[in-house]
This record gives structure tokens, sequence and C-alpha cells, in this order.
């Protein structure tokens, strides 16, 4: 690397860590080894469920030239998300309190898409105020295999999981992309590190890796309460317990976050009414108080139907009879998938005899069949006979 070349990477580097990103790394633009193999045989055994759109982008996933032929650098950036050290902001807290919901730890607070993709425009055009050329930024909403490159970058490598670890920053970071016409030197790739562990296989309440490094995105819980539409298949809502906007059990598990520190970007700080709400309250919502309780939220995104869906599965696992009335009052909702998930609440609240009450009128009544389905299900797990 030439001198000119070294303190244009050296200011790059200063300026990302300024705009709060905490590692940068270069990652080669040829086709990565085996990635397009790897998607195909995910996709070939319906491991993306209703992800359609990863099957659709196969193509352009291969290498970052099939997304943009003109680019010769991908710049890899991570920004740090980690939960602080309070007891209450620890991922798996809220799993000691059932009255309450779990968040994932990444959604506590602003969408990162927008923290992240305004300060890669910035460092962009610092690039190309320094250096010329033409730049993309990608934040996770375009064919890019982040992951994969962020790994032959050096930024840290797949573990078991499937999730990106780094031994300096655990596995609490976000990933970002610059793509540039400018030929910059590629970092060195990072070696897995996960030896003989396999904790965070052991965590998964749903066991949804069928091995080591392979996901089934159908049987996890971050997939099932954000990307799953309708209702979500019976096997899985007991093990959700009461998680309802991902899951973080499997990244909590990574004994290499031993070494992850609390994000210092004050927008991805968690918000104290995120961190562990009250499923009476969130029990509550419509449509207008959804949306401003999760104003700037990635929550927001799944929208109020889906998020009541997931907020009464998790009332259903509380025990708590105390919701019950707010529980009936969701029975009458408009939307069939609110419907259906309150039966089921009911029936793992209610004594036999008020389910035997309503199930009457309600069925004379139902008219979606898969709400009629709830209804006439025997379910396990019955508060009372």
């Amino acid at each position: 690397m030439d001198k000119k070349t070294a303190k244009l990477l050296t200011a790059f580097k200063h300026k990302a860590d300024k705009l709060g990103f905490d590692d940068l790394k270069i990652a080669p633009v040829s086709s990565l080894p085996d990635v397009a193999g790897r998607l195909r045989a995910f996709l070939d055994k319906g491991y993306h469920g209703t992800m359609g759109w990863m099957a659709e982008t196969a193509d352009r996933r291969a290498a970052p030239s099939a997304l943009w032929p003109e680019v010769r650098s991908v710049i890899m950036l991570a920004m740090n998300y980690g939960p602080g050290d309070a007891p209450e902001e620890q991922p798996l807290a809220h799993l000691a309190d059932k009255t309450t919901g779990g968040i994932s730890i990444y959604a506590r607070h602003r969408d990162y898409h927008d923290v992240i993709k305004g300060r890669l425009k910035e460092l962009a055009s610092f690039l190309v105020s320094r250096a010329g050329g033409d730049v993309k930024v990608f934040v996770d909403t375009a064919p890019v295999m982040e992951k994969p490159l962020a790994q032959a970058a050096g930024l840290g490598w797949q573990g078991k999981h499937t999730n990106l670890v780094s031994r300096e920053l655990g596995s609490w970071f976000f990933l970002g992309s610059i793509f540039t016409t400018l030929e910059l030197s590629e970092s060195a790739a990072e070696r897995d590190h996960c030896g003989s562990c396999r904790a965070c296989l052991d965590s998964c309440p749903t066991d949804a890796f069928p091995a080591p490094y392979q996901l089934d995105a159908r049987r996890c819980i971050s997939y099932l309460t954000i990307e799953h539409p309708g209702p979500i298949p019976e096997e899985f809502r007991e093990p959700m317990g009461n998680r309802i906007y991902g899951c973080d059990d499997c990244l909590a598990a990574c004994p290499w976050n031993k070494f992850a520190e609390a994000a210092r970007e004050a927008k991805l700080i968690a918000r104290a009414d995120l961190i562990a709400p009250k499923l009476s309250e969130l029990l509550d919502l419509d449509d207008a108080s959804f949306r401003k309780l999760f104003s700037g939220s990635p929550v927001k995104r799944i929208g109020r139907n889906r998020f009541l869906r997931n907020v009464l599965i998790a009332a259903g696992n509380s025990g708590e009879t105390g919701l019950l009335e707010k529980v009936r009052t969701l029975l009458v909702d408009p939307d069939p998938t609110v419907r259906g998930a309150a039966v089921w609440a009911l029936r793992r609240l209610a004594p036999r005899n008020t389910v035997a009450d309503l199930k009457s009128t309600a069925l004379a009544a139902e008219t979606d069949e898969s709400v009629r389905g709830e209804w006439l299900r025997e379910l396990s797990g019955h508060a009372g006979n």
C-alpha cells in the first residue's frame, strides 16, 4: 500500500470512528467461497419460510459485482448496539417476569436502518471528497450477503448460530457496507473461533438449528415474531414464552460476549419503556397508540396486528388470569390473526366452562376458518376444568 492510500485509509477510519462505527475492514469483490451454494441449499430446504425475496434475489447475492458490476472494493463496517450493565437491560432478564414482554436488544430504540444509513452516506461522501470514485451504501435491505462479506473482510466470523461474532465486539453489532469503484487493499479474513462450543445451539427454545452453522428460519422465534404472517404454528407458541419481538437467546449464550461493551450511540441505547413493557398495557394498543409507542422503532414495521398476535401468545403463556378481560376484548378484534391468538390465550388462562360459554356464540358469528379452528382445537395446558 502506498503512502497516499495509507493516509487516506487512516483519515477514513478516523472519520468512521467519529461517526460511531466500531470497526472497519475491506472485503474482496470476487465471488465468496461457496456463498451461492450455501444460499441455494438453504433455499432448497425451504429454510427461508415466507421470505420469498431471498429466493427472488439469490442470483444478485452471489458476489458484490453481481449487484453492481462497477464495484472494485467493499468496505464493511460494524456498529455496536450492546446492552447496558443494569440487570433489567440484560438480554434475557424479561424471562423472569412473565407479565412483561421481551423485545430484542436491537429493537429497543431507534431503527438501526435509519441510524446507520445516514452515517454511511456521510462516510461515503467523505471518501468521494478525498479520493473520488463512485459509491453505493447498503444496510440490510439490499441483496448483499453482509455476514459472509464481513467474515471475508475480517470483522468476525459466522458462528454456529449463523450470526457474526467478533473477538473484540462479541455479537451485539450491526453491519453496513459501502461499495466503491476505488481499488482498496483487502483486509485479512477472520477464521472460525467457535471450537467445540455449542452454547448457542443448545440455548434455542425452538430447536431452530438443524446442525451447526445452519438455521431453519421457520422455527426461529425472531422469524416467527417478525417475518411470519398469520397465526403462529401451535408447536412454537409455548416455547415463545414472553418474547414478543425477536429473540436474543443464541446471542446471549455466546461466551465471546464477555468482551462486548454497551452501545455508545445514543440512538441505539434502550428506551426505558421498551426494556420490559407490561403485557397489560400492550394489550390495549389500537393502531394509533401502537404507532405512537413505536414511532422510529423497527417494531413499527410489523404493524399493530402482528404485534398484538405476539403479545397475546405471551399473555397465554403468562399464567396471569388478571389479563383475561383484555384478552376477551380482543376476541372480537377486526383482525382474524388477533382474534385467533386471543382464543388461544383465553383457552390457556380461562376455566373450561368459561371457554365453553363463549365458544358457541363466537362460532356462530365467526367467518374466518383459522379462527374457527382455534375455537374447535383441543388445547394442551388448559387453565382449568
